[in-house]
């Protein structure tokens, strides 16, 4: 037998008796695995479940995100029934408080110039935040869906137990907007006066700091991460969005059916979609206030 010959059948024996080794360390592993004393129990025992049959009532603090011309911070509250650890079905809804001017907007005051082709989409830069939309109150029927859980860590030394969810739903959404200017008002203004630019920015003026209200109804959803600070209380973190149309600016955005631009009209075909998004910041309270443990009777 050549040396060539040999090598290769050595080779092959001491593969196969690595084989067999490793083949029978993975069925002893098995067997250990399956008759070992824990075989059959469950991940953790004794697990808080804090949703899980429990109302939750949330009060929040909300701020509108990346507006172009005026925020809007809500307060309000949200109830929600959870019949699992990783469902609730419930409501949000909140109120103004108060509306924050963005930057572009006191620019707009400062630097904005009024003249014959926009005199009615800015018929006076200076009062110019009276004419934007802002939004009023909103209210959302929703469903959360709790995916993960789990502790985070602070520092390596403080551990809190954490949520993450998903929300969707929709929102019904209180808007003011500018108050529509048609045609004859338009022509009326334009021929006040003699059709002299400042009799033009006075009769305008009488429109732009007249907002109506109006409501609309829009697809929400978002994430949101709940740090659970003792047994009935979590401080939750939200994101959430409202695709909706508004005309934010007040001003007269479309064209006529004859393709000119701009239509010399205020009314709904000015209105732009925007990807509207918010940030809140609440304290949710759970009743009953003990929360249940995960396979309590298990042995």
């Amino acid at each position: 037998m050549s040396t060539v010959k040999r090598l290769v059948i050595t080779s092959a024996i001491v593969l196969f008796g690595l084989s067999s080794i490793g083949l029978g360390s993975t069925a002893r592993a098995q067997e250990i695995e399956v008759k070992g004393p824990l075989a059959g129990a469950p991940a953790v025992i004794g697990m808080r479940v804090y949703r899980q049959m429990r109302f939750q009532i949330q009060l929040h603090s909300t701020i509108t995100l990346q507006d172009e011309y005026s925020r809007s911070i809500l307060g309000g509250a949200q109830l929600m029934f959870h019949p699992t650890d990783w469902l609730g079905i419930g409501v949000w809804g909140g109120f103004t408080l108060a509306h924050v001017d963005t930057n572009l907007t006191d620019q707009v005051k400062i630097k904005g110039q009024t003249n014959d082709l926009n005199v009615l989409s800015l018929p006076n830069a200076g009062n110019f935040n009276k004419q934007i939309a802002t939004i009023d109150w909103m209210a959302a029927p929703q469903v959360a869906f709790i995916p993960l859980r789990g502790k985070l860590g602070i520092f390596e030394k403080l551990f809190v137990d954490t949520d993450f969810y998903l929300i969707g739903g929709i929102a019904f959404i209180g808007l003011k907007e500018r108050q529509n200017v048609e045609t004859a008002a338009f022509n009326g203004c334009k021929n006040a006066g003699g059709g002299s630019l400042a009799s033009q920015i006075g009769c305008f003026g009488d429109t732009q700091g007249t907002r109506t209200s109006r409501s609309t109804i829009a697809p929400t959803f978002g994430v949101g991460l709940s740090l659970f600070m003792a047994d009935f209380l979590a401080m939750t973190v939200e994101w959430r969005a409202m695709p909706f149309s508004w005309n934010t600016s007040g001003t007269d955005e479309s064209g006529d059916s004859k393709g000119d631009f701009p239509d010399d009209k205020i009314n709904e075909k000015d209105r732009l979609s925007h990807f509207n998004h918010m940030l809140t910041l609440g304290f949710a309270f759970y009743l009953p206030t003990e929360p249940g443990r995960s396979h309590m009777d298990s042995k």
